[in-house]
């Protein structure tokens, strides 16, 4: 019988992820904000807040679908299929 392997994202990668997709999400709201305004003031203000909230955000996120163990949803939507 195949033994289930259950894998947990670290903390630390949870946080490293969301580093790097606040990254390209914050330029990319810096850039509509600045095509819409054309105010570079605005766009870093509206970017700068952005990029914090949606940071501990997409962190609490992570951690949360953590405590959903792995194959949950495969087995409800087998369930639902039978």
């Amino acid at each position: 019988m195949k033994e289930e392997v259950r894998y947990r994202e670290s903390h630390l990668r949870s946080i490293l992820k969301a580093f790097s997709w606040r990254i390209v999400a914050t330029c990319t709201t810096f850039a509509i904000v600045y095509l819409v305004t054309g105010r570079t003031a605005v766009a870093i203000s509206i970017a700068g807040i952005e990029v914090i909230v949606k940071m501990v955000v997409y962190y609490f996120h992570e951690r949360a679908w953590q405590l959903l163990p792995r194959g949950t949803i495969r087995k409800l939507l087998k369930k639902k299929q039978e």
